[in-house]
């Protein structure tokens, strides 16, 4: 059973990759379509609402403790692929939530390089130790001075190694995106790896977001870039990724910019300013990418701020 005296409340379920040993290869976090098909019955199809009919009961606070949606998040390829015609086959309605700078011509990285680590190594293991090996510090000093957040992250995302975490504190705290990048282009080189090449494997194109508005899943905000730590930004910047965002998706949809009204955080970062930047912009709901703030003492604290649970900590809950 799904259900207990820790998630019972209504809330997302939140997916991002998908694989079918194919097109969409297996990696780290990834489910299969039969897995997909599993989750589904374990959460109880008759708890799970239409994207369009969870917003309607929220807004008039009708939602049970048992009230779920299903959420996808980046615009993936692989969830239009392999999770689309099983939630259409079920008429299930979804969030899916999509950062824009995939459909300009250069688009934020991140997701490429998540395809390269998993890909073009034996194991995610073998990846860390190239990158910091690249890196070239000694961050023992740094982890050491990071283990309070380390084994707070830790107890947050149970399925997280700990490099896993420690890759992430460097990519998302010491580095800049430039350094980064400079890094991954470094690791690139070496494996002979070729982004531009698997674009259209890994994103959905404007006519695939075009076809899941039409059958009748919510198109909502993942910002511009999709940045993983948004509430390091400004006011301005933070204003500029979700307006661009905005504007492009409105576009892409050819609707009225009020008809978007939903939204999820990239990485989970927000703070004050993206709040109020969001009711600026109408939206009428938000989600975050965890089931507990910080504090681990409100749930569901803002219209901005509804819980999440990831689908790998589901999968553990049922194996």
């Amino acid at each position: 059973m799904y259900f207990s005296k820790n998630n019972n409340f209504f809330h997302g379920i939140m997916f991002h990759h998908f694989h079918d040993d194919k097109i969409h290869k297996r990696g780290q976090g990834s489910i299969s379509q039969r897995d997909f098909c599993r989750l589904i019955r374990f959460l109880g199809r008759k708890n799970i609402l239409s994207a369009d009919e969870f917003l309607l009961r929220y807004k008039e606070n009708k939602l049970t403790n048992k009230s779920l949606c299903l959420t996808f998040d980046d615009a993936l390829r692989c969830q239009y692929d392999i999770a689309l015609p099983v939630i259409e086959d079920l008429n299930i309605k979804a969030f899916f939530f999509i950062y824009s700078s995939i459909f300009v011509k250069d688009p934020d990285l991140f997701e490429v390089y998540r395809y390269f680590r998993m890909n073009y190594f034996k194991n995610i293991e073998e990846f860390y130790k190239d990158f910091f090996k690249v890196y070239g510090e000694n961050l023992n000093n740094y982890f050491n001075e990071k283990k309070n957040i380390i084994k707070k992250t830790k107890q947050e995302f149970p399925f997280y190694s700990l490099n896993d975490i420690r890759f992430r504190l460097v990519r998302d705290e010491i580095l800049n995106k430039d350094e980064y990048r400079k890094i991954m282009f470094e690791m690139f080189e070496q494996k002979k790896f070729s982004p531009k090449k698997f674009y259209d494997i890994l994103f959905m194109s404007k006519s695939n977001v075009i076809k899941i508005q039409k059958l009748g899943h919510v198109i909502g905000l993942h910002s511009h870039t999709h940045p993983m730590t948004l509430k390091k930004f400004s006011y301005s910047e933070q204003q500029k990724q979700y307006t661009k965002n905005l504007n492009i998706v409105s576009n892409i949809l050819k609707c009225k910019k009020s008809n978007i009204v939903s939204m999820s955080h990239p990485s989970g970062s927000y703070d004050g300013n993206t709040l109020n930047i969001l009711e600026n912009l109408g939206m009428k709901i938000g989600f975050r990418h965890s089931m507990l703030n910080a504090n681990k003492k409100k749930i569901n604290n803002s219209k901005y701020e509804i819980a999440r649970q990831d689908h790998k900590e589901i999968m553990e809950m049922m194996n």
